[in-house]
């Protein structure tokens, strides 16, 4: 009967992993855009750093 145990553990890891899988995939970009649109984030983020230690 231990093996049904195992069974249950394999399929619940197996749906968490599926489940995480699918986030990554919701946006719908491929990688170069996703890294393209990242660096864009993060140029805006700089940015305001930037002008938050110049008015000083």
């Amino acid at each position: 009967m231990t093996r049904g145990n195992q069974r249950e553990l394999a399929r619940a890891k197996n749906m968490k992993k599926n489940q995480e899988k699918q986030k990554k995939q919701e946006d719908g970009l491929s990688a170069a855009a996703r890294k393209e649109r990242d660096a864009q984030i993060m140029q805006e983020k700089q940015k305001k750093a930037s002008e938050k230690k110049e008015p000083k």
